[in-house]
């Protein structure tokens, strides 16, 4: 007996199934949309709380039937991938989900005194914290969950240049540090982290770049000053 195909969703960048390593692209916008819902949830989902949350602009019973209909609707191999329980629903344990992969690899950035892996710090492990989280779908039960992974891999980004300075590798970092300051523009940690970067570089004049740039974009939209915090990194640096 062959074994069953893997199948991947991903719902970072551009939503895609894809089953032993090719996508489908033939399923129906309602079963994309709850293989998306059941991908952002780790736990099985009564089947009335996933109706309200996906159709909440109709009557339950409605709902209730758009959910059946997406259900039936699914191709034969990610049916197979979804789990029905007196719990409700959720996708079985081998299916593979890039966000819970990307939350888990934050996670580990983040907890203290925990050895990081330099897998952890590849070119490829910036790139998966710099998505977001189906930036085009406009739901009410991804708002809540794209913004927080927004807080949760803008921290991570900033831990991840932080350790690639102290690396000594100084392009990451700032590939890095950009992609934080891109998640949140306005957010002085992000930008210190970069300047951090220049300065460990012996880049003097482009950590003042860095804070020049966020000087203004601060003051033109805000009206605000920057801190001490990173004021105290570039002092000294300019012309006396």
């Amino acid at each position: 007996m062959s074994a069953p195909e893997s199948i991947e969703i991903r719902v970072l960048g551009n939503f895609a199934v894809r089953a032993g390593g090719e996508e489908i692209a033939t399923l129906p916008v309602g079963s994309q949309r709850l293989l998306a819902y059941l991908a952002l949830r780790d736990r099985a989902v009564a089947r009335t709380v996933i109706a309200a949350a996906m159709w909440p602009d109709v009557a339950e019973s409605r709902a209730g039937d758009s959910l059946r209909s997406a259900l039936s609707r699914l191709d034969p191999v990610t049916h197979r991938a979804v789990v029905a329980s007196t719990s409700g629903l959720r996708l079985g344990d081998a299916v593979e989900v890039d966000f819970r992969a990307a939350q888990a690899l934050a996670r580990r950035l983040l907890q203290t005194g925990t050895p990081i892996p330099a897998s952890d710090l590849s070119q490829g492990a910036v790139a998966v914290l710099s998505n977001e989280l189906l930036p085009d779908w406009h739901d009410e039960w991804v708002a809540g969950q794209a913004e927080d992974w927004r807080q949760l891999r803008v921290s991570a980004l900033e831990e991840q240049a932080r350790l690639l300075t102290e690396r000594g590798k100084l392009a990451r970092a700032a590939e890095a540090a950009r992609a934080a300051i891109r998640v949140e523009p306005h957010r002085e940690s992000a930008h210190a982290v970069l300047i951090r970067v220049h300065l460990a570089g012996g880049n003097q004049s482009e950590a003042l770049r860095a804070y020049d740039r966020y000087r203004t974009l601060l003051e033109v939209d805000l009206g605000l000053e920057p801190t001490r915090l990173i004021t105290d990194l570039v002092d000294g640096l300019g012309p006396a």
